[in-house]
């Protein structure tokens, strides 16, 4: 017997839903339902200061008006609260102990400013290679570090290749001592990161399958790592490209135009913002409204562009 597919809606409520967010929301809905497997609805608000429950509800309302469903998780039942990142950060330490139980994570001293400052290695897309400063000194020099600054935490990577294959790109390998050196699971502020929260989550959520933007590939590799180190299963990848406005720029929170509440009076109908979500994802040759449910006999992931996806003028001047 086959294992249940489980995939899962993951948005952060620092805004309002707008179109990116509903299109890769989409797809992980269509890849999920039709293997006839269930979705999760997870609130990653572990920022507080950048999240609310106003714009968590928000959220929850608008995929339920665009008939995006979700079978368990945040909204659904009296334990709701449980899928909220911000109620689990009893759960987030205990595996953050561990870890340092084990020698495997240290306390790191830098600020981001004095690393760029440094002139530490980039990457061509603007992410810095930490050089591993902190993890260099002795615990005689952390303790003195330790009574004028508060640490953030890194966790220890190795010189070697993570590869995976990404359900829609194929192939990856990625080596995190290359491409990302030693990378931050805790904040100074003591707000765990997303690297390892998502990976604690989506295991004891039984989340197998992970469908998320294109943007979130070289996290995975990451990821892959933190499994291996806390001795959990990992889920499936499957990235998928991203809206882009015609000068190349990602759909974001920024883009106010395009968020559901406004198209949802600009347009009225669901049918209409699903259409052009299937439309722009390759599940139909022409723009022309449809339901979400009327998606799933037509799904082709095989049709999914590789390529981040312009969105279209008709859309965006609307």
């Amino acid at each position: 017997m086959s294992e249940t597919v489980v995939g899962r809606f993951a948005p952060t409520p620092s805004g309002f839903l707008h179109l990116g967010n509903v299109f890769c929301t989409l797809l992980a809905w269509l890849y999920a339902k039709s293997q006839n497997g269930k979705i999760v609805l997870r609130i990653e608000d572990l920022d507080s200061s950048r999240c609310s429950i106003a714009k968590a509800d928000a959220l929850a309302k608008d995929l339920e008006w665009l008939g995006i469903t979700w079978d368990e998780g945040a909204y659904v039942n009296e334990k709701h609260e449980d899928f909220f990142q911000s109620k689990r950060f009893d759960i987030y330490k205990v595996y953050f102990d561990a870890l340092l139980e084990k020698d495997i994570i240290y306390p790191c001293f830098c600020s981001r400013s004095g690393l760029h400052a440094a002139n530490a290695p980039h990457l061509s897309d603007g992410r810095y290679i930490y050089p591993g400063t902190c993890r260099k000194l002795s615990n005689f020099e952390r303790e003195i570090k330790m009574q004028s600054r508060k640490p953030s935490y890194r966790v220890k990577v190795v010189d070697k290749g993570i590869s995976f294959v990404d359900g829609h790109y194929g192939e990856m390998t990625y080596n995190l001592s290359e491409e990302s050196g030693d990378f931050i699971i805790r904040r100074s502020d003591g707000v765990y990161a997303y690297q390892l929260a998502v990976v604690i989550d989506d295991a004891l959520m039984h989340v197998n399958q992970v469908v998320r933007g294109a943007d979130l590939l070289s996290s995975t590799a990451m990821q892959l790592y933190l499994y291996e180190l806390l001795g959990l299963k990992a889920p499936s990848f499957t990235h998928i490209p991203l809206l882009v406005a015609p000068d190349g720029r990602r759909l974001a929170k920024r883009d106010g135009g395009m968020e559901i509440r406004i198209l949802k009076d600009k347009l009225k109908q669901p049918e209409l913002i699903i259409g052009w979500l299937a439309f722009m994802a390759g599940q139909l040759d022409k723009f022309e409204p449809i339901k979400v449910q009327e998606l799933l006999p037509i799904f082709n992931p095989n049709k999914i562009p590789k390529e981040n996806i312009i969105v279209p003028s008709e859309l965006l001047n609307l």
